[in-house]
C-alpha cells in the first residue's frame, strides 16, 4: 500500500495497519528459517566465529 502521500504519521499508520489486516494469512515456513544460512564448522574455544 501506498502512503507517501499522506502525511499525518498517525494517519499513515492507521492506514497500513488496515491494508496489513486486510491481507491474508501467510502460509507456514515449510523449511527453518535459518537453513539457507552458511553453516559454519565450530571452533576452538576462544577464537571468534566469524
Amino acid at each position: 500500500m501506498d502512503t507517501k502521500k499522506v502525511k499525518d504519521p498517525a494517519e499513515r499508520k492507521k492506514l497500513k495497519r488496515a491494508a496489513r489486516k486486510a491481507q491474508p494469512p501467510k502460509a507456514k515456513r515449510t523449511e527453518a528459517r535459518g537453513a539457507a544460512k552458511k553453516k559454519i564448522k565450530k571452533m576452538t574455544r576462544g577464537q571468534s566465529k566469524r
